[in-house]
């Protein structure tokens, strides 16, 4: 798949991440594909046209394989890491937007997370 293939697929995971109002979210690359990132800390990236690798705590992993495995699975790569696989033609809208959210909380600095707080308490 051509690199502008793949920035074609990214743009529906970036509208989406732009919709949430995070601070310090940015577009960028990652092992050649495009990524998110909360500053310079990584958040996800596009692996194919189909799979998404987002942050996700490990203790949350076999619950949402478990639960909803025509979304979430991983691959031998990604065992042991918190990092989960997703099948973007299988998740809404609305999954990928909180999947992008939590992981903005989970790798964002105190600093901008209280930002963000403090913004959305007015």
């Amino acid at each position: 798949m051509t690199d502008d293939a793949l920035d074609k697929v990214f743009e529906r995971i970036w509208n989406i991440a732009e919709t949430l109002g995070l601070p310090e979210l940015v577009r960028s690359t990652t092992h050649g594909t495009p990524s998110l990132k909360v500053k310079t800390s990584f958040i996800g990236r596009l692996k194919d046209n189909d799979t998404f690798a987002i942050h996700c705590p490990l203790e949350e992993k076999p619950l949402l394989m478990e639960n909803v495995p025509d979304i979430y699975f991983e691959t031998d790569h990604y065992k042991g890491w918190p990092y989960i696989l997703m099948h973007l033609g299988a998740v809404s809208d609305a999954e990928l937007a909180h999947r992008i959210k939590l992981a903005w909380h989970a790798k964002a600095p105190a600093k901008l997370k209280k930002a963000l707080a403090a913004a959305n308490a007015n």
